[in-house]
């Protein structure tokens, strides 16, 4: 059952207790505890560095990025908010905005599979995972294609030593399986689909017939926050989903309607792999010296937007910084680390349904396939439960001493007069 406003905020309060690869895209180089916690959530926007941070040289090299969970939370608009936002109708909504956020790691290279010791856990809005994701896997496929285009034009003329630089880079290249693949993304709009990363951003629908009734188009979380998907929203901050009414009954082309393809999308939140290899491979420059490998931009960008959680786990790029401005930012970092994790175990610990509000079934689980109640939330359920029997109790017994008190005092006054 959903909880009201005021159960929201308790229930709120108990709570808080690889290889590389030969197609990735080109790189550039590139206070107080609660006042963190509180900067770091608030509207759901991008986290910038701490002061310093910009000019921390940190080496992610031997990390990949790993998703972790999807999670939209809602929460009381108190602070800068004032109370006011634009995601609800009327009463209760007006109260809460709709956080939406990605949880993702950098995990050892060697360990993507389980990714369970030497990691650092982050916690950035879902807007930014998705734009620095997507423009990564888009360049990705860019490249792919052009490779396999060319190769598969070499063996096609029976070209197939060619230059060196061409032998060399078609020597691993399925091309019957490749060239299929990128015809395939090629003519997918005039195979009746639509890139499904193109709503990620939220955006109203056109060319629907709704009985003049406007909906919205945006990037949701589904299966327990495992997957990211597109759905349809009746407001354009895309918080409150349209009930039963699916995106692929609303797309409109030349050719009739239209369904989504997650041929792109579903690569930024892989199941087992990672999403990224953080390193940027060592290349020759054009004098032939060796070049030493670097972050990879995306990591770069997720790493500097993101709140952080990595003492506890052991992640050990936070020692590496080797200036005096790596080192402040270092310890900025682990002070206020605490309440970054403290949030970040929040929104993993299960209790958000996938529109954001709390729910629990039973009075005992969690929806959403989360963990049972913590022992604070039970003792908070059991004492409100046994304080209201109480109360109850003692409102029965004052009642019955008035009601005995009252016919005593009738019975007095019916002797006298007689």
């Amino acid at each position: 059952m959903k909880l009201s406003i005021i159960s929201f905020l308790t229930a709120a309060g108990f709570a808080t207790a690889a290889k590389s690869n030969p197609f990735a895209p080109k790189v550039s180089t590139n206070n107080a505890e609660s006042a963190y916690a509180a900067k770091l959530v608030r509207g759901a926007k991008t986290v910038r560095s701490l002061e310093g941070q910009q000019n921390a040289d940190i080496d992610l090299t031997s990390y990949s990025i790993k998703f972790e969970k999807c999670q939209f939370v809602k929460e009381f608009a108190g602070g800068e908010e004032g109370g006011n936002n634009n995601n609800g109708q009327d009463g209760m909504n007006n109260f809460l905005q709709t956080k939406r956020f990605v949880i993702f790691r950098l995990c050892p290279n060697s360990s993507c599979s389980s990714c369970n010791s030497g990691f650092g856990e982050y916690l950035i809005d879902l807007d930014t995972y998705l734009q620095a994701t997507t423009e990564y896997v888009q360049q990705k496929q860019e490249n792919m294609c052009e490779t396999c285009n060319t190769c598969y034009e070499m063996a096609q003329n029976g070209n197939n030593n060619g230059d060196n630089n061409n032998a060399y880079m078609c020597q691993n290249i399925d091309t019957s399986s490749c060239y299929e693949e990128c015809q395939n993304i090629d003519n997918m709009e005039a195979n009746g689909y639509l890139d499904a990363s193109e709503y990620i951003q939220c955006q109203q629908l056109q060319n629907n017939n709704n009985n003049g009734v406007v909906y919205y188009a945006g990037a949701m979380c589904a299966s327990s926050g495992s997957r990211i998907k597109i759905g349809v929203f009746t407001d354009n901050q895309c918080s409150t989903l349209a009930e039963n009414m699916d995106i692929d009954n609303m797309l409109a082309g030349d050719n009739g309607y239209m369904k989504l393809s997650y041929h792109k999308l579903k690569s930024v939140f892989p199941e087992t792999e990672c999403v990224a290899s953080c390193v940027q491979e060592a290349e020759n420059n054009n004098n032939g010296e060796y070049q030493q490998a670097q972050t990879a931009e995306i990591c770069q960008n997720l790493y500097e937007a993101a709140g952080k959680c990595e003492s506890t786990h052991g992640f050990a790029a936070m020692k590496t910084y080797n200036n005096n401005d790596g080192q402040n930012y270092y310890y900025n970092q682990v002070r206020n680390e605490e309440a970054v994790c403290n949030y970040m175990q929040n929104v993993m610990s299960g209790i958000y349904d996938m529109s954001g509000e709390i729910s629990i079934q039973g009075g005992r689980s969690v929806t959403g396939g989360g963990p049972a109640t913590t022992g604070g939330q039970k003792f908070a359920l059991t004492f409100f439960a046994l304080g209201s029997a109480g109360l109850a109790g003692y409102a029965i017994m004052l009642h019955q001493q008035l009601t005995k008190g009252a016919k005593a005092n009738l019975a007095n006054q019916g002797g006298a007069m007689a």
